[in-house]
């Protein structure tokens, strides 16, 4: 059982979650403040789903490159049909996963459906999608943002826990159930291992691509909008930064980019990572920038430790780790 533990994808990263968690804790005490912890339990709650977006694109052996664009997109829509249109937030909140929705379907279609790699058809709905935002908003934030959401985004339990955080693990809980243990999810993951033997097996590689593109956008939504309540403005550039971000966490995490292999437990870790480090930045007043050279370095390293494990000849079985 042990052993089993140990040799998980998920394991490694948690040690390093664990073990930066401690250092900087000693390092620098106002790190472990219920404030600090709440600032930090923010950040990973939103950055989750987005990771999370981008990793079953990597489960089934593709990029999307405007998951950013797509919550962007649901993120103005959010904001704008409650301000321009006077919506409640509920149905604003369940028309903006429709746009979500919609954007990963177009995309997946796309894929299926003439056959370009995922790297070239998201790029140029990157542009789609980024253009429509520019055009709704003129480049203008949505500032009439309703008090209601406004609490949700900025509400804690016990000065700690903010409520973001549960639509985070409730989304982390259901998409492992979803990806392994549902012959859905399964199906993505086999696609992602082997698209030509799982089509040989009777899956539908089309529908899976589908599937994967439909739920990556639908993540990629749900970032917008809790962003939007944790902000208390629909900001069009919302979504801008989070491409470095959606590829560094599952990576750190133990997904192979050549697809099949994904943890959404590893994704949190790496999360909780990225968090720690854009946290101690501002804490020891180092230029936050340097956050995007760590999470390059971060990548290669990932991707470098993976390679080592294909080059010592261990078996591939799609599925990952959970």
């Amino acid at each position: 059982m042990t052993q089993h533990i140990t040799k998980s994808d998920w394991f490694g990263p948690f040690v390093v979650s664990v073990a930066a968690i401690i250092v900087v804790g000693i390092l620098k005490p106002s790190f472990l403040t219920p404030f600090n912890i709440q600032i930090l339990l923010l950040a990973i709650s939103v950055n989750a789903l987005v990771a999370f977006a981008q990793m079953v694109i990597i489960g089934i052996g593709q990029m999307n490159l405007s998951v950013g664009a797509i919550g962007g997109l649901a993120a103005i829509s959010f904001a704008g049909m409650m301000e321009v249109w006077g919506l409640p937030w509920p149905i604003a909140a369940m028309l903006a996963l429709a746009v979500g929705l919609l954007a990963g379907v177009l995309n997946g279609a796309l894929v299926a459906l003439t056959g370009v790699s995922a790297f070239v058809i998201t790029l140029a709905t990157l542009s789609v999608f980024k253009g429509i935002n520019l055009g709704i908003t003129e480049a203008q934030p949505f500032y009439e943002i309703p008090e209601a959401v406004k609490w949700i985004g900025n509400a804690s339990l016990f000065g700690t826990i903010p409520l973001l955080f549960f639509p985070f693990a409730i989304t982390a809980i259901a998409l492992w159930y979803f990806l392994f243990r549902l012959p859905l999810g399964r199906t993505i993951l086999a696609v992602g291992g082997n698209s030509h033997a799982a089509e040989l097996s009777g899956i539908s590689v089309p529908k899976a691509e589908i599937v994967a593109h439909a739920i990556s956008g639908v993540l990629a939504a749900m970032a917008g909008i809790m962003l939007v309540a944790r902000l208390e403005l629909g900001q069009p550039s919302i979504g801008d930064d989070w491409l470095i971000l959606s590829f560094a966490a599952p990576v750190i995490g133990g997904a192979l980019l050549t697809g099949g292999r994904i943890s959404v437990a590893g994704t949190c870790c790496g999360v909780v990572i990225i968090a720690i480090i854009t946290q101690v930045l501002v804490l020891f007043n180092i230029d936050p920038f340097l956050v995007q050279v760590v999470l390059g370095l971060l990548i290669l390293w990932a991707v470098g430790v993976n390679r080592l494990r294909e080059i010592r000849g261990q078996r591939h079985v799609p599925g990952g780790a959970a």
